[in-house]
This record gives C-alpha cells, sequence and structure tokens, in this order.
C-alpha cells in the first residue's frame, strides 16, 4: 500500500528551543523519501521519528541559513556509513555550491555512496518519476532560496456507471485502462479525469510570485509562518511571512491542507498561529505543525 505523508522533524526558526529542533521534514510518497532542509540535528530526529538513511532519494535545500542546511553534513555521512544503495540525488541552490561541498566535506569520513548533485539555478522541473515532477519556484530572501513542488500526473477514474451503459466489464475493463479503447467505446467514453496530488514545500521568503505559484492548487502546502501578524514590519525586514500571510496565501490558491512551521523562539503559544491563520479567512484542513508530528497528504478528490 502506497504511503504519503509528511513526518516534521523539526519547526524551529533560527536557532533551536527546548521543544523545537532545528527545521527537517521527510516526505513519504509512495516508495520515495524527500529530506527537506535538514537543519543541525536532523540525523538524531530521523532516529526519533523511526527514519532511516535508506528511507531518502532525495534532498531539497531551500537555501544555506544554518537551520535549513547544518545537519546535512551529519545526513551525508549517515548515508555513506549505512551505505545505502540506492541513488540518491541532492537539490539546493547552485550559488550555494561552496557551502554544499564545505558541508559534504566538514569531517573527514569514508564515502562509499556517491551523492547525485543537481544545484537549482531557475525556475522549472528539476525531475520526474513514475508518480510526480519536482518542481523548483525562486523565493524572495536575503539569499537566494527556492520553494519546491511535487506534482502527480494526471490519472483517469473509472466510472461504473458509463461502463454499464457501454457493457463493458470483466477483464475488458482492465483492457480498456491498458489500451484506451475496447471496440468502438474509448477511454474518455467510461472515464474521467483524476487529478493528481500537489504537494509544496515554502521556506524563508516574503511574499512573492513563487510563494503563490509552488501553493496553486495543493493538496498540501508546507509553508513557513515565522512571525505573528502584529509583527509583519519585522516579516518584511528579514525576509519571512506571517501566520496570516500564510494563510491567505494558501486560501487564494486553493489549499487543501496547510501545515504552519518554523516558528521563532519570541512566541510561546502555537494556538496564536492558529487563530491568526483562521482569521485571514482559510478554511481548510490547518496543522501547526511540532516536532516528531506526521501528518498524511490528503487523499485524493
Amino acid at each position: 500500500m502506497s504511503v504519503r505523508e509528511l513526518v516534521v522533524l523539526g519547526t524551529a526558526s533560527q536557532v533551536p528551543t527546548r521543544h523545537r529542533n532545528h527545521n527537517g521534514y521527510l516526505l513519504r510518497w509512495d516508495a520515495e523519501g524527500i529530506l527537506f532542509d535538514p537543519g543541525e540535528g536532523t540525523q538524531r530526529q530521523m532516529l526519533r521519528a523511526g527514519v532511516a538513511a535508506h528511507d531518502l532519494n532525495r534532498i531539497c535545500v531551500t537555501h544555506f541559513h544554518g537551520d535549513h542546511s547544518l545537519g546535512l553534513a551529519g545526513v551525508i555521512q549517515r548515508i555513506n556509513l549505512d551505505r545505502v544503495p540506492h541513488e540518491i540525488t541532492a537539490h539546493y541552490p547552485k550559488s550555494g555550491q561552496r557551502f554544499y561541498d564545505r558541508l559534504r566535506h566538514a569531517t573527514a569520513y569514508r564515502e562509499t555512496v556517491e551523492i547525485t548533485q543537481a544545484p537549482v539555478s531557475a525556475d522549472g522541473v528539476l525531475g520526474t518519476s513514475a508518480s510526480y515532477a519536482l518542481e523548483a519556484r525562486k523565493l524572495s530572501h536575503p539569499v537566494e532560496s527556492y520553494g519546491y513542488r511535487l506534482v502527480e500526473p494526471d490519472g483517469r477514474r473509472m466510472l461504473p456507471d458509463r461502463l454499464a451503459a457501454h457493457g463493458i466489464k470483466g477483464p475488458d475493463v482492465g483492457r480498456m485502462q491498458r489500451e484506451g479503447a475496447v471496440g468502438d467505446v474509448t477511454l474518455a467514453d467510461v472515464s474521467e479525469v483524476r487529478r493528481g496530488q500537489r504537494f509544496a514545500f515554502v521556506m524563508d521568503t516574503r511574499l512573492c510570485d513563487g510563494v503563490y505559484a509552488l501553493a496553486d492548487g495543493c493538496d498540501m502546502l508546507v509553508i513557513e509562518s515565522t512571525f505573528l501578524d502584529e509583527d509583519t514590519n519585522l516579516a518584511v525586514e528579514h525576509g519571512h511571512l506571517t501566520a496570516g500571510q500564510a494563510a491567505t496565501v494558501a486560501r487564494d490558491a486553493g489549499v487543501r491542507h496547510l501545515v504552519l512551521t518554523h516558528f521563532s523562539q519570541r512566541y510561546t503559544d502555537p494556538d496564536e498561529f492558529e487563530r491568526q491563520a483562521r482569521a485571514a479567512g482559510f478554511e481548510g484542513e490547518l496543522t501547526v505543525a511540532h516536532d516528531l508530528l506526521r501528518v498524511p497528504v490528503p487523499k485524493r478528490r
């Protein structure tokens, strides 16, 4: 059975707290695992969450601030220690190549695995698999930053009433799905488009076109909400979003499940992020993330 879920490894902005580790997020997407923004302490959080190095297929770094990337060194060394047998691809801003190289070789270790480097330098599709296309969009932050988006190809949903009306049954249903027609009856006659799922990961950024492009029509949007709305000026100055801004993006983009994360240590009441997100008019499913939380991706429509 396929599993699509977000495993939250850390949710702190800038510095860890007693209750929040630096950033880290694993997306389980069927047989693949995509690790986003491994901040300091990610390797230990993976252990606590039951995530192994063998679970990883891609590592996606949005930008090279420490709370989003300092854990890369430990994760890469663990991949090599465990001799992960399959290909792992690393995506990160090309302008930060020197930081990636330093983290990869931060200490001496035995390299047993070759991690494929696929730096990002422009908006577009970074890679594809049978179940998704991985896209990137540039964000607005003091250092170059990219958000990531998974888009599943659209499929077809068979409609029993139309199948019955055309006399398609038994083995012919499978044949219709494989070949696209049975006699004069086509797949379009007995099915409808089943929209593929969409997931987006948006970290440190001001409001910009990239944020909206990433969020558009997503089943799940994981997005930073570093500040509360009363500190909007600080958010703009430092290149971040408020809870209300993140929720407004989700509302306008038609997001089904909004996951708020990356919280400043100045705030002690996480419920206030939810209150401000609801006040902004977002009516979908809403999660204020905490460490080691598991969040299922909504089922297909």
